[in-house]
């Protein structure tokens, strides 16, 4: 049996993901009898039923599954979505980025990373003057996003499916143990969409893989029927000149107002 209270917390995604979620969980419970029943019993982040929060778009919309590692260790941050940061509104103020952006690390380098993409940073000049400048002229224009849930809001129009290699955090438990639990839920979760693209005669979502956690995917039987996009995690300084994010980002302007 699952524990009622992840099957309760299925009510938060689309309905058209449901019945894959549950799917999920049943193979969790297969490959690893007692982890879900232990789990229930600990103290996990996200909180209050967000775990599946990331499955609130409809399948049919889904053209990119961005794969991160896990959820901010913090309660305010950790929404059940990749890399948004529930303590984030304001992406900028008067010297650069918000100071909410430039502590959630991963969000703070994805965001110096557009911003190259653009054009409006030099890769060697990400900072201090130079981010400062392109602040100001962010705050200061009706065409370019102010806040966190705007850049998600582009994501999600882009067909990004904002998912983590775990779905929950323990501060007893390191991510890459954590995560092995959470491959049977994904694989299926891969299948489905595979055979869902299948099913309307279109390519695949590409998968977007970010960091080792997340690599680990490749290891999955599902795997091998998707595009893929693989690049070192966001919170190492490297990922601002990664060419293929700037490549597959850039391309899409998400810094823009739609």
């Amino acid at each position: 049996m699952i524990p009622s209270s992840f099957t309760a917390m299925l009510d938060a995604a689309h309905a058209s993901w449901r019945p894959v979620l549950q799917a999920g969980l049943e193979a969790i419970d297969t490959a690893y009898p007692d982890y879900l029943d232990a789990l229930a019993k600990e103290h996990y982040l996200p909180n209050g039923g967000r775990v599946f929060a990331a499955f609130a778009q409809p399948m049919d919309t889904v053209r990119y599954v961005l794969v991160g590692e896990g959820p901010y260790p913090r309660p305010d941050s950790a929404t059940g979505v990749c890399f948004m940061d529930g303590a984030v509104s304001s992406l900028w103020s008067e010297k650069g980025l918000s100071k909410p952006v430039n502590r959630a690390t991963s969000l703070r380098n994805f965001m110096k990373m557009l911003l190259v993409a653009d054009g409006q940073l030099a890769v060697d000049q990400t900072t201090g003057e130079a981010l400062a400048e392109v602040a100001h002229r962010a705050r200061t224009s009706d065409e370019v996003i102010q806040t966190l849930p705007e850049l998600q809001a582009n994501l999600t129009a882009q067909g990004f499916l904002l998912l983590n290699a775990t779905l929950v955090f323990r501060a007893d438990m390191p991510p890459v143990r954590e995560a092995k639990a959470w491959l049977p839920f994904l694989q299926v979760v891969l299948a489905a969409l595979a055979d869902h693209a299948e099913r309307k005669g279109r390519e695949p979502p590409t998968l977007v893989l970010w960091g080792k956690i997340a690599v680990q995917l490749e290891a999955l039987p599902a795997n091998s029927r998707f595009p893929k996009k693989t690049s070192e995690h966001p919170y190492n300084l490297s990922f601002i000149a990664n060419p293929a994010m700037q490549k597959l980002f850039g391309a899409m302007h998400l810094l823009r107002k739609r």
